[in-house]
Protein backbone atom coordinates (compact mmCIF):
# COMPACT_ATOMS: atom_id res chain seq x y z
CA UNK A 1 0.00 0.00 0.00
CA UNK A 2 1.39 3.35 -1.00
CA UNK A 3 0.94 6.25 1.34
CA UNK A 4 0.52 9.82 0.26
CA UNK A 5 -1.68 10.14 -2.78
CA UNK A 6 -1.28 12.87 -5.38
CA UNK A 7 -4.55 14.62 -6.06
CA UNK A 8 -4.44 14.08 -9.84
CA UNK A 9 -3.04 10.55 -9.69
CA UNK A 10 -5.24 7.95 -11.41
CA UNK A 11 -6.00 4.61 -9.78
CA UNK A 12 -3.87 3.04 -12.54
CA UNK A 13 -0.88 5.06 -11.35
CA UNK A 14 -1.68 4.74 -7.64
CA UNK A 15 -2.12 0.98 -7.76
CA UNK A 16 1.10 0.25 -9.63
CA UNK A 17 0.31 0.50 -13.33
CA UNK A 18 -0.07 -2.43 -15.69
CA UNK A 19 1.74 -4.90 -13.38
CA UNK A 20 -1.01 -4.41 -10.78
CA UNK A 21 -3.72 -5.34 -13.28
CA UNK A 22 -1.72 -8.24 -14.73
CA UNK A 23 -1.30 -9.70 -11.23
CA UNK A 24 -4.96 -9.06 -10.35
CA UNK A 25 -6.09 -10.94 -13.45
CA UNK A 26 -3.67 -13.82 -12.77
CA UNK A 27 -5.13 -14.22 -9.28
CA UNK A 28 -8.66 -14.04 -10.67
CA UNK A 29 -8.02 -16.77 -13.21
CA UNK A 30 -6.52 -19.02 -10.52
CA UNK A 31 -10.08 -19.28 -9.21
CA UNK A 32 -11.76 -19.49 -12.60
CA UNK A 33 -9.74 -22.50 -13.75
CA UNK A 34 -11.12 -24.59 -10.88
CA UNK A 35 -14.68 -23.29 -11.04
CA UNK A 36 -17.09 -25.79 -12.64
CA UNK A 37 -19.62 -23.06 -13.41
CA UNK A 38 -17.27 -20.52 -14.99
CA UNK A 39 -14.49 -22.59 -16.55
CA UNK A 40 -16.61 -23.85 -19.48
CA UNK A 41 -17.19 -20.24 -20.59
CA UNK A 42 -13.50 -19.70 -21.27
CA UNK A 43 -11.21 -21.08 -23.99
CA UNK A 44 -8.74 -23.84 -23.16
CA UNK A 45 -5.84 -21.40 -23.54
CA UNK A 46 -6.48 -18.43 -21.26
CA UNK A 47 -3.57 -16.31 -22.47
CA UNK A 48 -5.62 -13.97 -24.65
CA UNK A 49 -8.52 -13.78 -22.20
CA UNK A 50 -6.12 -12.74 -19.44
CA UNK A 51 -4.46 -10.12 -21.61
CA UNK A 52 -7.78 -8.62 -22.71
CA UNK A 53 -9.15 -8.39 -19.16
CA UNK A 54 -5.94 -6.88 -17.77
CA UNK A 55 -5.80 -4.29 -20.57
CA UNK A 56 -9.48 -3.45 -20.19
CA UNK A 57 -9.24 -2.93 -16.43
CA UNK A 58 -6.04 -0.91 -16.74
CA UNK A 59 -7.61 1.35 -19.35
CA UNK A 60 -10.81 1.78 -17.33
CA UNK A 61 -8.83 2.86 -14.26
CA UNK A 62 -6.78 5.49 -16.09
CA UNK A 63 -4.11 3.55 -17.96
CA UNK A 64 -3.25 3.76 -21.64
CA UNK A 65 -5.93 3.00 -24.23
CA UNK A 66 -4.21 -0.22 -25.33
CA UNK A 67 -7.43 -2.21 -24.99
CA UNK A 68 -9.26 0.08 -27.42
CA UNK A 69 -6.29 0.04 -29.81
CA UNK A 70 -6.39 -3.76 -29.92
CA UNK A 71 -10.08 -4.56 -29.52
CA UNK A 72 -11.97 -1.37 -30.27
CA UNK A 73 -14.75 -0.11 -28.02
CA UNK A 74 -15.25 -2.52 -25.10
CA UNK A 75 -18.93 -3.33 -25.92
CA UNK A 76 -18.95 -5.55 -22.83
CA UNK A 77 -22.58 -6.63 -22.99
CA UNK A 78 -22.28 -7.57 -26.65
CA UNK A 79 -19.05 -9.50 -26.09
CA UNK A 80 -20.69 -11.51 -23.31
CA UNK A 81 -24.00 -12.33 -25.06
CA UNK A 82 -22.80 -15.76 -26.28
CA UNK A 83 -22.64 -16.87 -22.64
CA UNK A 84 -25.50 -17.56 -20.26
CA UNK A 85 -24.75 -15.31 -17.32
CA UNK A 86 -27.26 -15.56 -14.52
CA UNK A 87 -27.11 -14.68 -10.86
CA UNK A 88 -25.08 -17.79 -9.99
CA UNK A 89 -22.47 -17.02 -12.64
CA UNK A 90 -22.24 -13.39 -11.52
CA UNK A 91 -21.81 -14.48 -7.90
CA UNK A 92 -19.11 -16.99 -8.85
CA UNK A 93 -17.29 -14.40 -10.97
CA UNK A 94 -17.46 -11.89 -8.14
CA UNK A 95 -16.21 -14.45 -5.60
CA UNK A 96 -13.03 -15.01 -7.64
CA UNK A 97 -12.59 -11.34 -8.42
CA UNK A 98 -13.01 -10.40 -4.75
CA UNK A 99 -10.36 -12.95 -3.80
CA UNK A 100 -8.07 -11.46 -6.45
CA UNK A 101 -8.64 -7.93 -5.14
CA UNK A 102 -8.07 -9.10 -1.58
CA UNK A 103 -4.69 -10.45 -2.70
CA UNK A 104 -3.65 -6.93 -3.71
CA UNK A 105 -2.09 -4.37 -1.44
CA UNK A 106 -4.79 -1.70 -1.61
CA UNK A 107 -6.05 0.78 0.92
CA UNK A 108 -9.55 0.06 2.24
CA UNK A 109 -10.83 3.03 0.26
CA UNK A 110 -9.30 1.83 -3.00
CA UNK A 111 -10.46 -1.73 -2.34
CA UNK A 112 -14.02 -0.50 -1.80
CA UNK A 113 -13.99 1.56 -5.01
CA UNK A 114 -12.66 -1.34 -7.06
CA UNK A 115 -15.10 -3.87 -5.56
CA UNK A 116 -18.03 -1.50 -6.13
CA UNK A 117 -17.14 -1.22 -9.81
CA UNK A 118 -16.68 -4.97 -10.20
CA UNK A 119 -20.03 -5.68 -8.52
CA UNK A 120 -21.71 -3.26 -10.92
CA UNK A 121 -20.00 -4.96 -13.86
CA UNK A 122 -21.04 -8.42 -12.67
CA UNK A 123 -24.66 -7.30 -12.34
CA UNK A 124 -24.72 -5.48 -15.69
CA UNK A 125 -23.44 -8.48 -17.64
CA UNK A 126 -26.20 -10.79 -16.43
CA UNK A 127 -28.33 -11.83 -19.35
CA UNK A 128 -30.30 -14.73 -17.87
CA UNK A 129 -32.69 -14.25 -14.97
Amino acid sequence: MRLGRKQDETPFERWGGQPFFDALVERFYEGVVTDPLLRPMYPDDLTISKAHLALFLAQYWGGPDDYNAIRGHPRLRMRHTPFVIGKDEAIAWMRHMTAAVDGADLSEEDRAVLIEYLEMAARSLQNAH
